[in-house]
Parts: C-alpha cells; sequence; structure tokens
C-alpha cells in the first residue's frame, strides 16, 4: 500500500490525497497489530508504521 500510495503521489494523482488517507488507515491497523507482540520485529513495525501513517496524514492534509 505505502509503494502504491508514493507512486500515485510523486505523479500527482488526482487520488493522491484518498490514497494517503487510506494508506494511513492502513500503516495505523498494522502498528495496532504489532503493539500486541513483544519481537523485536515488531516493535520496529510499528514504529515505521506509525511514522509513515503519520506522513501519510500530512499529505492527505
Amino acid at each position: 500500500m505505502c509503494w502504491l500510495c508514493a507512486s500515485l503521489c510523486s505523479r500527482d494523482s488526482q487520488f493522491c490525497g484518498d490514497i494517503c488517507k487510506l494508506c494511513a488507515t492502513i500503516c495505523n491497523a498494522c502498528a495496532d497489530e504489532c503493539s500486541k507482540h513483544e519481537a523485536e520485529q515488531c516493535k520496529r513495525c510499528e514504529e515505521a508504521c506509525r511514522r509513515c501513517a503519520e506522513a501519510c496524514q500530512a499529505m492527505a492534509a
């Protein structure tokens, strides 16, 4: 989803804002799931997804 979002936004797609909102939603859902686990890779994934969600929300605004 992140790749698609970046690709469409780099092309100045008219759907960039909508895709960014969806990407943020998906990234937050992934981060929420990863936060349930103690494994180090899950903690890193959670952090990355939260950063991505924040960036997507800023782009959608």
